[in-house]
């Protein structure tokens, strides 16, 4: 809580400081707007990022080892018998120690050096949280106090707001770059080591897939079997699926929003369609477990059909429904783009309403259309929720959507539940089947944006 407050001094110290620092740079230009070289609320920007920067840097950098410094200081007063322990038992002895700090645990259950180590940890606490405070108060005045000092009349403020800001943002960026490289090493390292284990030819063409791994000779049902054309088969039937039905009807929903709906009906259609979106896979899930899975059922044995009761029609459908937003929003953006002129210009040659979306309308905006398909694929193929709870767990290498089926991140889901180590194939085998599905969507993707770039209409 006292970060917090903390924050909250530091955040109305900058806001002051920005005030103050216009109200600065009219007191100098003697109110005359026009003899500043910036505008006055530059020099607001330039003195609240001298007040807040240097403090919020000192705020993270001081609780980034703040916890590692207290921990090293607290270790090396406790008596020769605690300090000579493995690292793992000191560690235990530590957490301890902080638990008791914490008043999670009764100062009863512990001995009296865990005790006086649990009291020193909350006096350097204490200390540690009064230096920070003012630490990060003086830093601030200070800076602040610096950045008055520098106001003139001639002072380039705004080169220097628009600087910082552009260093901030390519730090933003880098971080992102350097986020995405590191899931992908983490990814690749990590499905390198499974492949040592299980041959490549063997994970791509096997046609069983059974990732539990023997522990005794004698053990029976571990047979260790990892092909995952089953689970790739599996994920294109309910992608496929999916955009049979989100494709038709999210396009068919675009045209009508764009084209003929009035623009009240399409200020109260389009906000309620993109709910959908906001709904979250679980609930998804719930719907395809407990109304259409059922219903699926029952339709497909009134007409003396062998339907299981998690299918991946079921599971099929209802990822259609949910990703329809995407396909509808991202081809009402392409239809819309398309010039006015050229609708008039076919009305002038006599087409009608519908001739002009078939010859006109839907061939210029083919491109964005197709690119928002791809990218709804993308999204169907990582769905995750709506096959686990309707579609079942069950490996079948088959292409009848009225049975059950899984898919690669149901697969992944299942392999990391719980404890895991991470030196066996059955748990690497998750990394390595996140390589192919990042792969996989990757390459969506990549396609979906050449498309649209190749082949999208450029209109004056």
């Amino acid at each position: 809580m006292q970060i917090f407050i903390l924050l909250f001094i530091l955040a109305a110290m900058t806001v002051i400081s920005f005030y103050l620092g216009r109200q600065r740079a009219l007191t100098v230009a003697g109110g005359n707007v026009a003899a500043l070289n910036s505008l006055p609320g530059y020099y607001g920007y330039y003195m609240a990022l001298w007040c807040g920067i240097p403090a919020l840097f000192i705020l993270m950098f001081w609780l980034f080892f703040e916890s590692a410094i207290v921990a090293g200081i607290v270790v090396t007063s406790l008596p020769d018998a605690f300090t000579t322990l493995p690292e793992q038992q000191l560690n235990l002895v530590l957490n301890e120690i902080v638990n008791l700090a914490k008043e999670n645990i009764s100062a009863g259950q512990v001995s009296s050096e865990i005790t006086a180590a649990a009291q020193l940890y909350n006096q350097i606490q204490t200390v540690s949280s009064g230096l920070l405070f003012a630490l990060v108060v003086t830093l601030g005045a200070g800076g602040a106090a610096f950045a008055w000092n520098r106001i003139h009349v001639q002072q380039r403020a705004r080169n220097k707001v628009e600087r910082t800001v552009l260093i901030f943002l390519m730090i933003c960026s880098t971080i992102a770059i350097f986020t995405t490289l590191g899931i992908v090493l983490s990814v690749l390292f990590e499905a390198m080591r499974f492949f040592q284990m299980v041959p490549l030819t063997d994970f791509l063409l096997g046609l069983e897939w059974s990732p539990q791994t023997a522990i005794r000779s004698d053990q029976i049902g571990s047979s260790g079997a990892f092909g995952a054309v089953p689970l790739f088969a599996g994920t294109l039937l309910v992608s496929v699926i999916a955009m049979t039905v989100a494709a038709p009807l999210g396009l068919m929903t675009a045209i009508y929003l764009s084209e003929y709906a009035s623009p009240a009906i399409r200020a109260r259609s389009k906000p309620l369609l993109e709910i959908l979106a906001g709904i979250p896979t679980v609930v998804y899930g719930f719907f395809a477990a407990l109304t259409v899975a059922p219903l699926v059922r029952g339709w497909g044995e009134s007409l003396g059909l062998s339907v299981s009761s998690e299918s991946a029609l079921a599971a099929g459908v209802v990822m259609g429904i949910m990703i329809i937003p995407f396909v509808s929003s991202l081809s009402d953006d392409a239809i819309n783009a398309v010039p006015q002129s050229l609708r008039d210009g076919a009305y002038a040659l006599g087409a009608t309403q519908s001739e002009t979306i078939k010859k006109v309308i839907i061939p210029a905006a083919l491109p964005g259309i197709a690119g928002g398909v791809l990218l709804a694929v993308s999204r169907a193929i990582g769905e995750t929720m709506i096959v686990v709870m309707a579609a079942g767990l069950a490996a079948n290498l088959t292409a009848n959507p009225l049975e059950s089926v899984t898919t690669v991140t149901v697969q992944i889901v299942t392999l990391l539940v719980g404890d895991q180590e991470f030196d066996s194939p059955k748990t690497l085998a998750a990394f390595a089947l996140g390589l192919v599905l990042f792969a996989v969507t990757l390459t969506l993707n990549v396609i979906a944006l050449y498309i649209v770039r190749k082949y999208r209409e450029q209109y004056e």
